[in-house]
């Protein structure tokens, strides 16, 4: 039986949501070992002077424990 553990991750990136997504990962595996997957909760952009500044997610990851 697998136990696994769900942590919550924002992150953002000035170029898309996919690399905020990565580099989040990226970021996570460097302190958590064994993630399984990772799910998009929710995504939002900051707005500067009528463009899009800055790409931004929520992550939840999934990691197996022991």
């Amino acid at each position: 039986m697998a136990v696994l553990k769900v942590i919550e991750i924002l992150s953002s990136s000035s170029k898309s949501w996919e690399d905020a997504t990565s580099r989040a990962v990226k970021k996570a595996a460097k302190s958590v070992n064994n993630i399984k997957s990772a799910y998009v909760q929710s995504q939002s952009v900051t707005v500067e002077n009528g463009k899009v500044a800055e790409f931004r997610v929520n992550l939840k990851i999934t990691f197996a424990v022991g």
